[in-house]
């Protein structure tokens, strides 16, 4: 058995959406309030995971000498070993580096020990 289509609160429901009035306004109010939510809820939420991501990351340490990333501060819970203090003298990246340039390409130097040099070329 079908049920019969409520023709009275639709009714209703259509002409509060039409009417000028006070209950007609609040309807559209928080049609668009429940909408506005709807589309920005998983858009605040996907930012906040990006964010919670990227901190996350940063805090990520890899063990020099078995590779185990982990958010240990002092040893490594795989292998044991220490990891180096993070001063100015450590490494980083896994190459040690001084106030002077290190051996490795990819290493990163720290940007108050660090010039460079930029030449100006005329397109001509």
């Amino acid at each position: 058995m079908q049920r019969p289509i409520p023709w009275a609160w639709l009714l209703l429901v259509g002409l509060l959406l039409l009417a000028p009035g006070p209950a007609g306004r609040f309807v559209l109010d928080l049609l668009g309030g429940l909408t506005l939510l709807l589309l920005l809820v998983p858009l605040i939420l996907a930012a906040s995971g990006f964010i919670g991501w990227q901190v996350l990351k940063r805090r990520l340490r890899t063990c020099p000498s078995c590779g185990f990333t982990t958010l240990a501060t002092s040893t490594c819970p795989a292998c044991g070993s220490t990891f180096e203090p993070s001063d100015g003298s450590s490494s980083v990246g896994g190459f040690g580096l001084s106030s002077k340039r290190s051996e490795a390409p990819d290493a990163e130097i720290d940007a108050s020990q660090a010039t460079i040099d930029v030449e100006v070329i005329s397109p001509d």
